[in-house]
């Protein structure tokens, strides 16, 4: 049986973060209602065309947890997925009250993914994050007390804020809670063009800061038996993400919702972008089709290969004609190539090699 993954996107936030570019809105939360039923009816079209049944479901955003417990389990209700499928529910840690958490164990999510970032009050803010310093305490708490085995914890490193220290700090404050994170995303902060953190140069990161934080992240997981899985992910063997896993193995996935991407067969395909056009689209029966376009063998080939070389698993070594230019940034073992610890956050100077890539 081949994975087969369904993503949700939930657009409504309340309050964006000054490093944000998704398709993210805090001032449409009056569309809740209405977005709802959209999906749902998103849902049943696909359905009706042969929707694959689901090995891991993933709830997006934006903020999922800014919906209502019962009105996301509706959409998870119309999902088809495997009795054993992997549900994950991405949730702000101010949204994870026990109760809410419960709510989504008993209606069928299997794995939570909170954005903590840092539990440094000055990352924090300059970040423009929400949440308080003892969110990770009091995540952790709730999530385990609400039965779950299995959850993530997303960390960004970069900010201008943020000291050695503050990352070390970090790091501790995860390590050593009575249940820390079984899984730990880590990602360097990205100064995007449109939002508050990409206009200000001054708040832009610094590339060897960023990279030694980077650095500090996998020496201090790996001590506590984390295993690299993928540039910005390490888990506890057993706590990997399904759903993760058919993206980076460049496998097929359906995304329902606005601004959702798909891919099928080697076409890529994805809707309009924002809530309001998602919902009259679909409330006049047409398609919310935003666009779509057709990969060709070597182009899904060398997504397949750049994809895997990010990950643990690497690629063959045949995928490169040379190594010499790249040796220094990977290691290979038994016939396969993979990024050498210092070579992780330089992967497209390997990417750009492979044999596919011309």
């Amino acid at each position: 049986m081949s994975d087969f993954g369904i993503y949700v996107h939930v657009p409504f936030c309340a309050h964006r973060c000054d490093y944000c570019a998704f398709a993210t809105y805090s001032d449409r939360d009056q569309l809740m209602d209405a977005y709802v039923q959209a999906v749902l009816e998103e849902i049943a079209s696909a359905k009706a065309e042969g929707l694959p049944t689901a090995t891991s479901v993933f709830f997006g955003g934006g903020t999922p947890s800014r919906l209502p417990a019962d009105q996301l389990l509706r959409i998870l209700d119309a999902l088809p997925r495997f009795r054993d499928a992997e549900v994950t529910v991405e949730c702000n840690p101010e949204d994870a009250s026990l109760e809410r958490l419960i709510s989504y164990r008993e209606g069928g999510v299997t794995r939570m993914s909170f954005g903590v970032q840092s539990t440094q009050p000055a990352v924090l803010a300059d970040l423009g994050r929400r949440h308080g310093t003892m969110a990770h305490r009091e995540v952790s708490e709730a999530v385990t007390s609400a039965g779950f085995s299995t959850w993530n914890m997303d960390l960004i490193v970069g900010s201008r804020a943020e000291t050695l220290d503050d990352v070390a700090h970090t790091l501790s404050d995860l390590m050593d809670l009575e249940y820390p994170p079984p899984h730990v995303s880590c990602y360097a902060l990205t100064p995007e063009p449109a939002t508050p953190l990409g206009r200000d140069p001054a708040r832009h990161p610094d590339e060897d800061a960023t990279a030694d934080a980077y650095d500090l992240v996998g020496a201090t997981l790996a001590a506590h038996g984390y295993e690299w899985e993928e540039i910005s992910n390490w888990a506890k063997p057993g706590h990997e993400c399904r759903h993760n896993h058919v993206y980076w193995d460049g496998g097929d996935y359906a995304g329902f919702g606005s601004a959702a991407h798909s891919h099928r067969a080697g076409r890529r395909y994805w809707n309009v972008r924002t809530p309001d056009r998602y919902i009259a689209l679909i409330a006049n029966g047409e398609s919310p089709l935003g666009g779509e376009e057709f990969l060709d063998e070597a182009t899904q080939s060398f997504e397949r290969d750049s994809l895997a070389l990010r990950t643990c698993r690497g690629v063959p070594v045949e995928a490169f004609d040379s190594l010499d230019e790249i040796a220094h940034l990977v290691r290979v073992s038994d016939g396969r190539v993979m990024l050498a610890e210092n070579g992780r956050l330089l992967a497209n100077q390997v990417i750009v090699r492979l044999k596919s890539s011309t």
